[in-house]
């Protein structure tokens, strides 16, 4: 009897902790002070043949921010959808832009695989920087940011998106 109750304890802890791991990994954290205004003023390089892409261009526009890597199997599942949200919405004034915290030489091959009609900028690792200001705590990946017309941080999602965050998020 000792013993199944040792068992159950120990699975129970297990499963306390696993649980608390995925929350950890899944929350975000305060921004730092500062970051939704310094965003306003980044320029990230574009890819090759493109020109820098200014973040104060999308200011006043509802904006849905995603970092993302081409290494990332989630980043790259939630790519297309992101996609159509892009081309459904943007009529709506909407834009996507996708920051690739990779180097731009393994996004260009990935983008000749998986065209995308939304901008793409290259943030490095700096972009995991970035990300960590804005609230990514556990500096994973994908991150989305969504600012409203007035650029303000509406939501901030760690992890992959789900067709019902974009549809909540296009009333915006």
């Amino acid at each position: 009897m000792r013993r199944r109750w040792l068992t159950g304890a120990v699975a129970t802890g297990a499963v306390a902790a696993g649980a608390g791991w995925a929350w950890w990994r899944h929350s975000v954290g305060e921004m730092a002070p500062g970051a939704n205004e310094a965003i306003w003023s980044q320029t990230f390089p574009g890819l090759a043949g493109q020109p820098a892409i200014e973040m104060a261009a999308f200011k006043g526009k509802p904006l849905l921010l995603n970092f993302w890597a081409t290494w990332c199997p989630p980043c790259v599942e939630e790519l297309p959808m992101l996609d159509q949200f892009y081309q459904a919405q943007r009529a709506k004034g909407w834009t996507v832009l996708g920051l690739a915290v990779d180097k731009e030489e393994a996004v260009a091959r990935f983008l000749q695989r998986l065209p995308l009609t939304f901008p793409i900028a290259i943030a490095g690792m700096q972009g995991t920087a970035l990300s960590r200001d804005l609230g990514n705590s556990a500096g994973g990946l994908p991150f989305s940011v969504i600012y409203d017309k007035h650029s303000r941080v509406q939501h901030r999602k760690m992890g992959q998106l789900l067709a019902s965050d974009l549809q909540n998020w296009a009333s915006l």
